[in-house]
């Protein structure tokens, strides 16, 4: 009997190892469909994969970003809860892994978008919270410094009666932290941890727009389409930065 385990053990363990290598190449072929299917089997026999939670997170992420957050979507919506179910478990899994907090950032963040100004409010400060920790745990993490850009842009682009209503009715007071200047210095440090990553130029290029200053603008959309797609959404990036150079350069005319 102790013979036969032995020899059970490490094939289940083979087992599992070839489930995370084909996920993870999945992943990188942009096939997501089995990617999901892949970490959702090695997850039920080993539920507390660190690794396979945080994938199976981003990989959930980017199947719903696959639909408008403009449109109403259960589906959509579904695959955001379950991200950030995933998320938690592998921050549970392991508190000391910066890519499980970052999976938990971009769930949280990205389900919120879905969601009224009150929940989207309440939800804004555990992204932040979130999006630091993995920044203290890995200071060069690209994905981290976006989030937390895209945060501070978030936080000004809020009408102001709702920012009023953060600070003086939900007691969020870090809401006064965010700036355009920190949104600005947030995106740069992504793009210098990564600059291959098109969707770093890309929001950089929102912010700057924001900030109507238009030959940044330009520099960061030129470089999303010139760069290669690596990502899923990459492609979907560069048409929405053809559309935003025709505003720039409207803007850059004499």
């Amino acid at each position: 009997m102790l013979a036969f385990a032995c020899v059970v053990l490490p094939t289940q363990l083979s087992a599992q190892v070839d489930q995370l290598a084909a996920g993870i190449h999945a992943e990188e072929i942009h096939d997501l469909a089995a990617a999901r299917t892949h970490f959702e089997m090695l997850l039920r026999h080993d539920p507390h994969s660190y690794e396979a939670n945080w994938r199976l997170a981003m990989v959930l992420i980017d199947l719903a970003k696959q639909t408008s957050d403009k449109v109403k979507s259960p589906a959509r919506d579904s695959l955001y809860v379950d991200a950030e179910n995933y998320a938690h478990r592998a921050v549970a899994a392991d508190p000391g892994g910066s890519e499980g907090h970052f999976a938990l950032a971009n769930a949280v963040g990205r389900g919120a978008l879905t969601k009224g100004t009150k929940e989207r409010i309440r939800r804004a400060s555990i992204v932040r919270n979130e999006a630091l920790r993995a920044i203290d745990i890995e200071p060069h993490h690209d994905g981290a410094w976006h989030i937390l850009g895209r945060w501070n842009a978030e936080i000004m682009r809020l009408p102001a009666i709702e920012k009023f209503f953060a600070k003086n009715f939900l007691g969020a007071s870090v809401f006064g932290a965010a700036s355009w200047e920190e949104a600005e210095r947030d995106l740069r440090l992504a793009v210098q941890y990564a600059p291959a990553r098109i969707v770093h130029r890309f929001d950089l290029a929102e912010i700057m727009i924001s900030r109507r200053e238009w030959a940044a603008a330009k520099v960061e959309l030129d470089a999303v389409a010139t760069l290669p797609s690596i990502d899923v959404s990459d492609s979907a990036y560069k048409r929405q930065a053809r559309d935003r150079m025709a505003v720039v350069m409207s803007k850059l005319r004499p």
